[in-house]
């Protein structure tokens, strides 16, 4: 919804043209229509439409005739005829697509005394346009410091300048009348400038204003809801919401125009359900509807004495029961058809999807038992053992075999001193 100048810039903060929904490319503006008639030519001998949308301040668009065959584009600022001098506005809408407009709102483009458009704005005009809009929050608070000094029972939306700066139009909303006669004399004296009083409703004031809605995105009113349709609460209650107001009412005050969206559907759908305020008579006593789901179609039915416990039912058995009671027969319970719907559910046949049913944590190593962890250190400990008997065997073996291996050194050491002693004893030879 945004043009390249209301992009983010490389810092990543907002850069905004500041034109508050005025820019020239036409990207950010309210109820904006795209041309996808833009690229195509027009067949041989046709002349294009002589009529333009232009879109002034916020959501107001006026239909005006190029009577000068102005070669005009979207997001053009043009000079329009008005009441009194010429106001500045931007094209919105050229070609055959104006005319479909046209019909929409219901407005005669043969009509002859359709206002004129003059031509291009020159940067003199622009400059003067842009002058006024700078002056208008001021303008705005002013005027309600006036209106709250008379004691006038009214509210100040919006204050929207002509472009020639001559005149400016006062939105505002009020529960009755409002005699605004003194303030447009105290206006007209402290701003010096004509005075337009124009009452708006709320949804309206909401459509000019804007902002964001509960489900965060832009009102619907102010980027492309043009009519507004009457809510009541029976829409919220085809819909099975709570009738909580502040949950169901928009910025605008009353109901949300997003209530009848879905109504049809909600509609359609209950065609097969029996109303909400049936009775079922049981020999058991008296059953009430107490709760209707139209996704799972289900219905909850409990007894007159016994209101806390419900039993579900089918919308084919509510019908089956009401047909018997036509008939003036009494069904025993609604716990035999509740104890069908229990076998029916148990009974039907469960398919796996597509992967089956391993979890997402079928590749993660298996987590050990506290039992398991035990064993493995009690193991650990056992090896370490035998491990450190094993050494001391293998140690004692060695110093045996030392002690052998000195004890045969000895031996072997006497031996040879006897015999050295043995030959020193023997008598010479002569």
């Amino acid at each position: 919804m945004s043009c390249s100048s209301c992009s983010t810039g490389k810092d990543g903060q907002p850069r905004g043209c500041k034109n508050n929904g005025t820019c020239g490319t036409d990207g950010c503006n309210k109820l904006t229509v795209f041309d996808w008639l833009s690229n195509m030519s027009l067949p041989n001998g046709e002349k294009p439409f002589d009529c333009v949308e232009v879109r002034f301040k916020n959501s107001r668009k006026e239909f005006f005739r190029n009577s000068e065959n102005l070669s005009l584009a979207i997001g053009d600022v043009v000079a329009t005829q008005a009441t009194s001098g010429h106001d500045i506005g931007m094209v919105t809408l050229t070609g055959e697509l104006v005319k479909v407009q046209m019909k929409r709102k219901k407005v005669d483009f043969k009509d002859s005394a359709l206002p004129k458009l003059y031509r291009k704005a020159s940067q003199k005009d622009i400059d003067i346009w842009q002058k006024c809009r700078d002056r208008e929050e001021e303008i705005k608070k002013r005027a309600r410091e006036i209106a709250i000094i008379l004691k006038l029972q009214m509210k100040i939306s919006d204050v929207e300048f002509q472009g020639d700066s001559s005149k400016a139009t006062f939105y505002y909303t009020a529960e009755d009348r409002v005699d605004f006669r003194q303030l447009i004399k105290d206006m007209a004296k402290a701003f010096g400038i004509r005075i337009e009083m124009r009452q708006i409703g709320y949804r309206q004031e909401a459509q000019r204003l804007g902002g964001i809605g509960s489900c965060g995105r832009e009102l619907c009113c102010s980027t492309w809801l043009t009519d507004f349709r009457s809510v009541s609460t029976s829409a919220a209650r085809y819909q099975q919401l709570s009738l909580n107001p502040q949950k169901l009412a928009g910025q605008c005050g009353k109901l949300k125009c997003c209530l009848n969206y879905e109504l049809d559907v909600y509609v359609d759908a209950l065609k097969d359900f029996p109303p909400q305020d049936t009775k079922l008579f049981t020999e058991k006593g008296l059953a009430f509807c107490q709760k209707t789901d139209i996704f799972k179609e289900k219905l909850w039915f409990s007894y007159k004495d016994d209101p806390a416990n419900w039993h579900e039912l089918s919308p084919a058995q509510v019908k089956e029961i009401l047909e018997k009671n036509k008939k003036k027969e009494k069904v025993a319970s609604l716990e035999e058809y509740a104890i069908e719907n229990i076998v029916e559910i148990e009974e039907r046949v469960v398919f796996e999807n597509v992967v089956g049913q391993d979890s997402l944590t079928r590749f993660d190593k298996p987590k050990q038992s506290k039992n398991s962890r035990n064993r493995n250190r009690n193991k650990k400990r056992t090896t370490g053992a035998g491990g450190n008997t094993q050494k001391q065997g293998q140690n004692q073996n060695r110093n045996q075999g030392n002690k052998n291996s000195n004890n045969n050194n000895k031996t072997s050491q006497s031996n040879t001193n006897k015999n050295a002693n043995r030959s020193k004893r023997r008598p010479k030879d002569a």
